[in-house]
């Protein structure tokens, strides 16, 4: 073991507390930091600024422990596999019943701990206000409030982790039950004692049925863990009903008793305008009409600004009036009309189609995108979809919780389908990456869509969006009915509303930007590339032929659209530029069945990646094999009946 790892200081706590802004302001690294939850599906890990030798890991935000989705498990591996120095659980201070029953867990475990109050100022502006030294004799361990996105008590913090200490005792549970963990405890201490972790947290968790806890008393009580299994049924035998509900209850219960002592509201406090904002947006009659007004704010700054005024200014007056002329004169100059200039400045060149296609007509899309999605983000806006989409998603089989890794979908497909594991069952999870990769475009796809059909009519756009909502709620249904198990009811938290901090939203859009510049270019150049080695072998032509009773007939696309499903392959984004670039040979209802069977059509190669990592090969395949014919079904639909009735 490493030396760094042997010296791991852990941060703890649940959902949008703050835990990864508090691993930028001790580390310095970045991580994605949001406000919703399931922003870290993974654990980070970086060396602290206040000690080199020492390993700071940001874990996943935690509902509740014993865990039981991946996010919590993977916490829960962290807690059991990780030679750790101490924890740091960061709490909400404007609700500290929420935060004191995972620290009355966390006390089980023993491990020595720091209780970071973070959002102490929204505490503040709300009336709430917690005796902090009281607490901290209450616990007996450090405890100290921090604003993370200010920097307040960091310094505080830091000087803290040197006293880290275990805390007190907060559960006493009745005699029956404590006889039962007594019991246990003492069986895990003599068959499989953990180097780090009280042997009563441990059996706690194990009554629970924490199954990180169960799989590693498992691996380390060898053939005694047979005992240690029959003490847990003898346990649940004896409880007069559900044993885990029990435990839980009694945890909530000690953390309602003890948050009663040390917080007091200021009387007569009226809700803050952030509140009643939150309640609005949520609100059964309410919800909606502001969901539309953001909606059309998005196609307005995106669709128009960014996809119209942007890309005319980057695309009509740089690239094509200055830029490319230019490129080109001068690369004929040195290569003359040959193969070099073909492939460099031609009809499918790498400046020509690759850079422009990237640089002219997606970065500005993307940029503005990057900017709307920051803002909704760290507005608090988002997490606020699953409570909206939740009676809506029961339809297919799903709960509101889905829709946070399907709008981050609207970022990047690739990256959500790894945000599943915030989901709670497999069974969501395969229904939720299916439908990411049918019918959730990306931000660069979902660019150029609004920018090609906001260039139509809004009226494109909506039936664009109707379609793509309609195809979501049809695939989710049959797929709710083909898969085995049952809805999961939604428990998630709402972060409180705020102005979005000017700082988030631009290193996350610089970061996103640094992606797409990174990642997506070189593809781009690739599928150009590969677009001018079939164009000259002759294949790209038989291809644009052979698809002509397809594209042509049932999508009523011109032939030379193949072209563009042929880029798709590679990217969506790529296919739906080269449909962007055959604006002025379509009319309005081939731009619609056109952007409506590309947004359909096969994920990208990196999703299709990601859905091979998170499902297996032969889940990610079948996918594929039934994406690939559905999108030409549907758009094929939508070019007969708009037709009809146009």
């Amino acid at each position: 073991m490493n030396a760094t790892t042997a010296n791991a200081i852990l941060l703890v706590g649940h959902p949008n507390v703050g835990k990864s802004v508090l691993f930028h302001r001790l580390t310095g690294a970045y991580v994605n930091v949001s406000n919703y939850p399931g922003t870290t599906v993974e654990v980070t890990r970086a060396s602290a600024r206040f000690d080199p030798q020492a390993a700071l890991l940001d874990t996943p935000g935690v509902l509740a422990l014993p865990s039981r989705s991946d996010d919590e498990r993977a916490t829960m591996r962290a807690l059991l596999n990780e030679s750790s120095r101490c924890l740091v659980q960061v709490g909400d201070a404007k609700n500290l019943r929420r935060t004191l029953t995972l620290t009355a867990l966390l006390a089980e475990l023993g491990v020595p701990m720091v209780l970071a109050l973070n959002m102490h100022d929204e505490a503040t502006a709300r009336g709430v206000t917690v005796d902090i030294p009281a607490l901290a004799e209450q616990l007996a361990i450090p405890v100290l409030a921090t604003v993370a996105t200010g920097g307040e008590g960091i310094g505080e913090l830091t000087g803290s982790v040197a006293r880290a200490g275990v805390a007190d005792r907060m559960l006493r549970y009745d005699p029956a039950r404590e006889a039962d963990i007594e019991a246990l405890a003492a069986a895990i201490t003599e068959h499989a004692p953990h180097p780090r972790l009280a042997a009563r947290g441990l059996a706690i968790l194990f009554l629970g049925n924490d199954s990180e806890v169960e799989g590693w008393l498992r691996e380390h009580a060898g053939d005694a863990y047979g005992q240690l299994d029959n003490l847990r049924k003898n346990a649940v035998d004896r409880a007069p009903g559900d044993l885990p509900g029990l435990l839980a209850r009694e945890r909530t219960e000690a953390a309602d008793a003890l948050a009663a002592t040390v917080t007091r509201r200021a009387v007569n406090s009226s809700p803050l305008l952030s509140q009643r904002i939150g309640q609005a947006v949520v609100h059964p009659l309410w919800g909606i009409p502001i969901l539309l007004a953001v909606l059309y704010a998005v196609y307005q700054f995106v669709g128009v600004f960014g996809a119209t005024t942007l890309v005319g200014l980057l695309e009509e007056d740089l690239f094509e009036g200055i830029l490319n002329p230019g490129f080109t004169g001068l690369v004929q100059g040195w290569f003359g009309e040959g193969l070099i200039s073909e492939l460099l400045v031609g009809d499918y060149g790498l400046w020509t189609m690759g850079m422009t296609y990237a640089l002219a007509l997606i970065l500005p899309i993307v940029t503005t995108f990057f900017i709307a999605f920051g803002v909704l983000e760290d507005s608090g806006y988002l997490p606020r979809l699953s409570v909206i989409a939740n009676r809506l998603f029961a339809a297919i089989g799903l709960n509101g919780r889905a829709v946070l890794p399907m709008v981050l979908g609207l970022g990047c497909v690739t990256m959500a389908t790894l945000t599943t594991r915030i989901l709670h069952s497999p069974r969501e999870r395969l229904i939720t990456v299916f439908l990411l990769a049918l019918a959730i475009p990306c931000s660069a796809q979902l660019g150029v869509v609004l920018g090609m059909l906001g260039g139509v009519s809004f009226s494109a756009v909506l039936i664009w969006t109707l379609a793509m909502v309609g195809v979501l709620l049809l695939a989710g249904f049959l797929a709710a009915k083909l898969i085995p198990g049952r809805r999961i009811p939604l428990v998630t938290e709402l972060p409180p509303m705020r102005l979005p901090i000017a700082g988030n939203v631009v290193k996350k859009t610089a970061g996103r930007l640094k992606w797409y510049l990174i990642e997506v270019i070189p593809l781009f150049l690739i599928g150009t590339f590969l677009m001018f080695a079939l164009d000259k072998i002759g294949v790209l032509p038989a291809i644009i032929e052979a698809g002509e009773p397809l594209v042509s007939g049932w999508l009523g696309l011109p032939k030379e659209a193949s072209a563009a499903f042929v880029m798709g392959f590679l990217r969506r984004d790529f296919g739906a530029t080269g449909l962007f670039v055959m604006a002025d040979a379509l009319d309005p209802i081939q731009a619609v069945v056109g952007m409506i069977t590309i947004t359909l059509f096969i994920p990208c190669f990196a999703s299709l990646l990601m859905m091979v990592k998170e499902r297996g090969m032969k889940t990610a395949l079948a996918m594929v094999a039934v994406i690939v014919p559905f999108a030409f079904f549907i758009g094929g639909l939508f070019n007969l009946a708009l037709r009809a009735l146009w």
